[in-house]
């Protein structure tokens, strides 16, 4: 099964691949993007950088290390 978090960062960018304007928004304002293309609210505590590569520009996202999170579980997988 797919993590949630996942499905929605693709659902983002074959929407942004399809639609300009939902792609402009996504990378002037994330979070409202997400609000209003899929109606997924992201906590305030959370914070999202769009960032588009290109063919000759990547971009390599090291996600934190789940030592480092602590005990406590996390809404982010949830959410994002």
């Amino acid at each position: 099964m797919e993590c949630p978090s996942k499905r929605l960062k693709s659902r983002s960018s074959k929407k942004a691949w399809e639609d300009p304007a939902f792609k402009q928004q996504l990378l002037a304002d994330p979070k409202a993007a997400v609000q209003d293309a899929f109606g997924v609210a992201l906590p305030q505590e959370i914070q999202v950088t769009t960032v588009e590569e290109t063919a000759s520009h990547y971009y390599l996202v090291i996600p934190p290390n789940p030592e480092d999170l602590g005990s406590g579980e996390s809404n982010v997988e949830v959410v994002w």
